[in-house]
Parts: structure tokens; sequence; C-alpha cells
């Protein structure tokens, strides 16, 4: 089983999904800062669950492989924080969400090392 790839899925199919309900169903519902992390988490998940896809399909390289495991574990802890502020958790989950991204600039940074390894 790939993993990586089952989790790159869902992540995707979670960002748009999330991405819709938030546009539709939560529209008047979230305050405007709420509406911001909504969007942002979203803007960031789907491209972020695409490269952890591509790279469950074809990275086989040590450092491609961690840079999606990064990218996919990156995008749940920012993402994931975000979403759940705008729906009302406390605001010290913003003291979470950088985590996140620090997950997600090294998955970026994997893949160019990986890449520059490759060539």
């Amino acid at each position: 089983m790939n993993a990586l790839g089952l989790i790159a899925g869902l992540l995707g199919f979670a960002a748009v999904a999330l991405g819709a309900f938030g546009a539709h169903g939560l529209e008047g519902v979230l305050r405007a800062e709420g509406t911001d992390w909504w969007h942002t988490a979203t803007l960031y998940a789907l491209p972020h669950s695409v490269a952890a896809l591509v790279i469950s399909l074809h990275g086989n390289t040590g450092l491609l492989r961690k840079a999606g495991w990064a990218f996919a574990i990156g995008t749940i802890i920012f993402a994931g924080t975000l979403y759940a502020m705008a729906l009302g958790a406390p605001r010290w989950f913003g003291a979470i969400t950088p985590i996140g991204g620090v997950g997600l600039l090294v998955g970026w940074a994997l893949c160019a090392f990986g890449a520059r390894k490759a060539a």
C-alpha cells in the first residue's frame, strides 16, 4: 500500500470539499478573520496535497519521499489549525500553525536537494 498516496489523495479531497463548504456552507457564519483563515488553509492545502501525491507516485528516492511526508504532515498541521481556529478553536492554536508551515518549507527544501542529487 502506498500510504503517502492515500493520505495525499484524502488531503486533496478534503481541501476541495472544505474549500467549497467554506465558500457556500459557511457564508455569513464565519467572522472576517475566520473566513481569511479558511481561505488560507484551503489555498495551502490543495497544492501541497498534489505535490505529495506526485511524489508518492514518482518520488522513490529517499529525499523526495521525505519531502512528500513533510508536505502531508505540514498540510495537516498548517491547514488543520487554521480550519480549527476559523470554527472557534482557541487563538493559541495559531502558535501551532507555523510548525506546519515549517513542514511545508522543509518539503520544498527536500525536493530541491533531492532533485539536485538525482541530476
